[in-house]
């Protein structure tokens, strides 16, 4: 009978192991095996050799190293501000008894907005053109500031937008999930504390943090992978030639090696894309380590 019932259970998971193991198992593997080929052919399917040459190249490649820095700074940036911003944004909602249910439609609509549109959006609110600087900028001059070119400007111009973008695109969501688990947290644990005559400050510090932690690692967990993923915000708002602004990311940069104007290297596409990813495995496991002191699940 256990043994009826183990072979019915594996037939109920045989789908899910089949098409994780078409699309992501065996892709995973190809790429990996991709990247130690050197001097790949995807038209002969032909190589000369297998080494460490394609990482070699990538990591000395300046478009990469310029791509590794945007995308650092990116993650350093957004996930840290995002992340605080919604959390305060859902603590004020949570205070805010009318009109809750408007406040977190109209914060989570950015979410499911078209992110072209939005860039587009941010293109005409940054931009500097022939007929105008910008509502940002009439905004600066207004306070007696010069314009400033976001979009084709100065790197730490167009890096602001890109950020600001950035979290503009993933507060939303972010907001969604925290405002959720503070509506989860027991209220019995705030009204023993204003019993005692707690703060409203060490509440906050002692009581929900502790007990929305799960969902605030979760959201950095995701943020870090979510924001080194990164592409069609920058392609949104400074167009598909990122290297000729100088705003391309690792994603970018491996999309272009395998089908941009410089395109044709699975290879190299595959070297860097490896290197992402233990990037990624590596962050996310410091986070695990770090977590099992910080986060507190009951």
């Amino acid at each position: 009978m256990m043994k009826k019932n183990n072979l019915k259970s594996w037939l109920y998971l045989l789908p899910v192991i089949v098409f994780l193991g078409a699309f992501l198992i065996y892709p995973l593997i190809d790429v990996f095996i991709y990247s130690f080929e050197e001097g790949y052919n995807s038209a002969s399917q032909t190589f000369w050799g297998v080494g460490s040459y394609n990482f070699s190249y990538v990591l000395h490649d300046p478009y990469f190293l310029q791509a590794l820095k945007n995308t650092f700074i990116l993650v350093i940036i957004t996930v840290p501000v995002s992340t605080g911003l919604a959390l305060g944004i859902s603590v004020a909602l949570s205070a805010i008894k009318p009109l809750r249910d408007l406040f977190q439609t109209v914060y989570f609509l950015p979410y499911v907005t078209n992110t072209l549109a939005v860039g587009l959006v941010f293109m005409i609110l940054f931009q500097k053109t022939a007929y105008s600087d910008g509502l940002v900028n009439l905004f600066i001059n207004a306070f007696g500031g010069s314009s400033v070119d976001f979009i084709d400007g100065p790197y730490w111009a167009k890096m602001f937008v890109l950020c600001f973008y950035t979290i503009w695109v993933v507060m939303p969501f972010k907001i969604l999930i925290l405002t959720s688990a503070l509506a989860s947290v027991n209220p019995i644990y705030y009204n023993a504390a204003r019993v005692d005559g707690t703060s409203r400050f060490r509440i906050f510090r002692k009581i929900t943090l502790p007990m929305i932690s799960p969902m605030i690692f979760y959201l950095v967990i995701t943020g870090f992978i979510g924001a080194f993923k990164a592409y069609s915000d920058a392609v949104a708002l400074f167009g598909t030639d990122l290297n000729a602004s100088g705003m391309n990311t690792i994603v970018g940069y491996v999309y272009d090696m395998l089908y941009g104007d410089s395109g044709g290297y699975p290879s190299y596409a595959s070297a860097a894309a490896i290197i992402l990813f233990a990037i990624v495995l590596t962050i996310t496991c410091i986070n695990l380590l770090v977590s099992r002191k910080h986060v507190h699940y009951s």
